[in-house]
């Protein structure tokens, strides 16, 4: 009986399983796009969802923060405060929780690597190599954008020569609705490129874990810059660690201790964590923390 519970338990979704699907249909819920084969133009679409979820998917009904910031810096440099307040709203909220619990595209890449096939483990290479998703950012969403803007030729080039979540949110489901035969003729070199990198990174998630959210996500890597100041997420309590290294070891993402810049909050390392050292952030007590500091800065100035 308890085997057969196992089985069952297997196919039941996790909490966090939950919340990302949840979180991706929430940003696509114009399902008449889907049937339209229209991308929607409403009001909400002049706000950002906090993942990775392309603008010109028929049911976004949110732009995406990287092509928003792009667009900013390229072409709209009149939101380029809005934007990064925004990134910053997030990642102090949330850090790379984001990547773990609401994006999309992270979602699909957990369910890929589900496939039973032989896996690659993370190693000291997939460590070097996660630090590409930098070169990533600072090259294909920042410089190639402003030298762009200085020509007054809007470019948002991680979203035109990368970006798998525009190739398959965007480009597939608009290609794949009868009511855009027409778009097939206008289709060139460019969507082949993407296509090919589309078909990489769906083929590589299968073998390793997160592929694309490791190595190229810019969006991940901005994140991941908040993730010591982020409210929600994972902490070690360091008067219970033993420092075993099991919640390293156990992990699939490219982490050097919990919570670091390549940390997704998935909060998975508490299952393996024999001393209960690893808990989620208080938030009363990081609050508590801030007004004692304010009072002491506030003495000390007095």
């Amino acid at each position: 009986m308890s085997n057969f519970l196992t089985k069952i338990k297997r196919f039941i979704p996790s909490k966090r399983k939950i919340i990302q699907l949840y979180s991706g249909l929430l940003f696509n819920v114009n399902f008449k796009g889907f049937k339209t084969g229209n991308i929607y133009q409403g009001n909400t679409k002049k706000m950002c969802v906090p993942g990775l979820n392309c603008y010109s998917c028929p049911g976004a009904v949110g732009a995406c923060p990287l092509g928003s910031l792009q667009g900013a810096i390229s072409a709209d440099r009149s939101t380029l405060y809005y934007m990064c307040g925004i990134l910053v709203i997030f990642g102090v909220m949330l850090g790379r929780m984001i990547c773990g619990w609401l994006c999309p595209f992270g979602l699909i890449q957990e369910l890929l690597y589900k496939i039973k096939t032989p896996k690659l483990k993370k190693n000291k290479v997939t460590r070097l190599l996660s630090y590409f998703k930098y070169v990533v950012l600072v090259f294909f969403v920042f410089i190639v954008p402003i030298m762009y803007a200085f020509r007054d030729t809007p470019l948002p080039a991680f979203c035109k020569y990368i970006c798998p979540a525009g190739t398959f949110e965007g480009a597939i489901f608009l290609l794949s609705n009868p009511n855009n035969t027409d778009f097939f003729s206008m289709l060139g070199h460019l969507f082949t490129w993407k296509f090919c990198l589309l078909i990489i990174f769906v083929v590589s998630s299968v073998f390793v874990y997160r592929f694309f959210c490791r190595f190229f996500c810019p969006l991940g890597a901005i994140y991941g810059l908040f993730n010591k100041l982020a409210i929600l997420g994972v902490k070690v309590d360091d008067s219970k660690c033993d420092h075993c290294n099991v919640c390293i070891s156990n992990c699939k993402m490219d982490v050097k201790k919990v919570g670091d810049h390549e940390c997704i909050q998935c909060g998975e390392c508490m299952k393996g964590c024999h001393n209960n050292a690893i808990k989620w952030k208080a938030i009363r007590e990081k609050i508590k923390k801030e007004i004692e500091l304010e009072k002491l800065a506030l003495e000390q100035e007095d």
